[in-house]
C-alpha cells in the first residue's frame, strides 16, 4: 500500500493520471477521508491533464491517527470558532497545527520527488492550502482554495443547523446510525438545492465508514481550525497564482468567508459557484473543474 513518513508518522496516499503529467495535489476537508472526493472530479482533473495526488490527513482514513494526545471538548472548540476570546484561550491548544498538516502534505511531495505541486484544498483542506501557500511557498505551483476561509475574526458565522450537524454525534457507532448522522450532516451542510445523499458527497458516508471510522480526529481536527489565528494576515504574503472557489448558498462557510480571502491573497480570482452549499454536487462539478483547469493554465503560463 503506498505510504509516506512525514516526521514520525505513517501517512497514506494515492495517485491517479500519467506520471509524466503536471502533478496537482488534493487535500480534503474536516473528518475525510480520500474516498470522499467524487470520481468524477478526480476524473475530470486528470482528463485536464493533470496527474491527481491525493492523501488522507492525519487522524483520518489510513494514515496515522493520534489518540495519544487526547481528545479535545468539541462543544467548547465550537464556542471558540464563534469567537468568544475566554473559549479560545481555555479550550484552542491544538494537539497539532494547520501548519503541521501543511507540513505533511510537503512531506508527500517529498516522498514523490516533486519541487511542487498546485494545490487544491476543500474547506479545512483549504486551510491547509493556504498554509502551504503562506509557510512552503516554493513548492506551490498554484493555490485553489474551495468553500474555506482565512479564519479572520468578524466573518459571518455558520448557520445554527449547520454548525449544529457538523458536531452532532450519531445515536450510535453502529454502521447505520454513523452513516445516517453523516448523510444527514451532508444533507444540511450541502445547503437547500441538491440532495448530498444523492448527488454529493453524502453518497459516499456508507464507503467512507467502511474504509475507516475514527471520530475522534474530527476533534483534534477542529482545536488546529481554532487555533489557526495568524493565517488571515498571513495571507498577504502569498504569491502563488489564487483562485478562490464559494457557493452562493453555504450554510456551513458562508460566501462572506470567500469573498474574504480572495481579498486577502494578492492578486486572487474570486468564482462564485450559484446554488452551491458546502458540498460538491454532480451537476456543479463539471464547471468548477473547468474553473481550476483554466486557473492552472493560466498559472503554467506564468511559469
Amino acid at each position: 500500500m503506498p505510504f509516506f513518513q512525514s516526521k514520525s508518522l505513517q501517512m497514506y496516499f494515492e495517485q491517479r493520471g500519467a506520471r509524466s503529467d503536471p502533478p496537482l495535489l488534493l487535500i480534503h476537508g474536516i473528518g475525510c477521508q480520500l474516498v470522499q472526493w467524487p470520481e468524477s472530479f478526480i476524473d475530470g482533473l486528470v482528463a485536464a491533464g493533470y496527474r491527481v495526488l491525493l492523501l488522507d490527513n492525519r487522524d483520518v482514513g489510513l494514515s496515522a491517527k493520534l489518540d495519544e494526545l487526547g481528545t479535545p471538548d468539541v462543544m467548547q472548540l465550537m464556542t471558540a470558532l464563534a469567537g468568544d476570546a475566554e473559549a479560545s484561550a481555555k479550550g484552542a491548544t491544538p494537539p497539532y497545527s494547520v501548519t503541521d498538516m501543511a507540513a505533511d502534505a510537503v512531506a508527500l511531495l517529498d516522498h514523490l520527488g516533486q519541487a511542487g505541486a498546485h494545490i487544491v484544498g476543500l474547506s479545512m483542506g483549504g486551510m491547509i492550502a493556504q498554509q502551504m501557500a503562506i509557510n512552503f511557498p516554493i513548492r506551490v505551483f498554484s493555490l485553489t482554495s474551495i468553500m474555506s476561509s482565512s479564519g479572520a475574526a468578524g466573518l459571518p458565522q455558520p448557520e445554527p443547523a449547520a454548525a449544529a450537524g457538523l458536531v452532532t454525534p450519531p445515536a450510535s457507532t453502529d454502521r447505520a446510525a454513523v452513516v445516517a448522522q453523516s448523510r444527514n450532516t451532508w444533507n444540511i451542510i450541502g445547503g437547500p438545492h441538491y440532495k448530498s445523499d444523492e448527488v454529493g458527497i453524502g453518497r459516499l458516508a456508507g464507503a467512507a465508514f467502511d474504509r475507516c471510522f475514527h471520530p475522534t480526529g474530527f476533534n483534534r481536527q477542529l482545536a488546529a481550525i481554532v487555533s489557526d489565528a495568524n493565517r488571515a494576515n498571513d495571507l498577504a504574503k502569498v504569491r502563488a497564482p489564487s483562485l478562490v472557489i464559494h457557493g452562493d448558498a453555504d450554510p456551513l462557510v458562508p460566501i462572506g468567508a470567500g469573498r474574504d480571502t480572495a481579498t486577502r491573497i494578492p492578486g486572487a480570482q474570486l468564482h462564485v459557484v450559484p446554488n452551491m452549499g458546502h458540498d460538491l454536487p454532480e451537476p456543479l462539478i463539471p464547471g468548477i473543474v473547468a474553473a481550476i483547469s483554466e486557473h492552472l493554465g493560466k498559472a503554467h503560463a506564468r511559469r
